[in-house]
């Protein structure tokens, strides 16, 4: 696979997806009992398929894939011998820190960064391409909402980082319908500015399962 082009000259940039190991009984557990653990497990699967196809095919910045618990489940030396990209471990006690200190550590040398997790079969390239855009004209925060309250996509400048950027994240209840807001109340008390792109919908709960038989959305291994 051909490296990635950036988003400008003048720009560096990092596309980060997370993902946890497809591991029965430890991912998409808020889908059971409508499906079986080994259910969930395959579908996460394909859903960090199809995160990695979209973030590959925008080709804006390079793509890492940042795991949990690490790195070492077969599934990801399989997609990183796929798609080309870097393996990462995520580090931290809670998804907060884990983003914050991802966000850290990518930032000490790339101008920005995003995130996005593998929950949303409705993320399409065009998407990522504006998220980058606005960075790249910066945009101190980007924030890509769910419907269900969260969000799915999370873009932050170096410069942010200065911003005591750490308090963005901290004491966030995780997969809450409250997620989105406090952290605009957070952006909001730092004094940092941010954008907001359209809302998309993402598969946690049983009526999620509807919508993407309906969607007809491809959810197939093969590119």
């Amino acid at each position: 696979m051909a490296p990635a082009s950036r988003p400008s000259d003048s720009h560096t940039a990092r596309l980060l997806v997370f993902a946890k190991a497809p591991v029965p009984g430890l991912v998409k557990t808020r889908l059971m009992p409508a499906l079986s653990a080994g259910e969930c497990a395959r579908l996460h699967q394909r859903l960090i398929l199809r995160t990695l196809i979209t973030a590959t095919t925008a080709n804006r910045c390079p793509v890492e894939l940042w795991c949990a618990p690490d790195c070492t489940h077969p599934f990801f030396s399989a997609c990183a011998r796929r798609f080309g990209v870097g393996l990462h471990p995520q580090q931290g006690t809670d998804l907060g820190e884990r983003m914050y200190l991802a966000l850290a550590a990518t930032l000490k040398q790339n101008d920005f960064a995003i995130i996005v997790g593998c929950d949303c079969p409705a993320l399409h390239a065009r998407y990522l391409e504006q998220a980058c855009a606005l960075l790249a004209g910066g945009a101190p925060v980007v924030l890509g909402p769910a419907e269900d309250g969260g969000y799915v996509l999370i873009g932050m400048r170096r410069t942010t980082m200065d911003n005591a950027a750490r308090q963005i994240f901290d004491g966030i209840v995780w997969g809450t319908p409250s997620v989105l807001m406090r952290t605009r109340e957070r952006l909001r008390a730092r004094g940092l500015e941010w954008q907001e792109l359209a809302p998309l919908w993402d598969v946690d709960r049983p009526a999620d399962l509807t919508r993407l038989r309906q969607s007809r959305l491809e959810l197939s291994s093969e590119r």
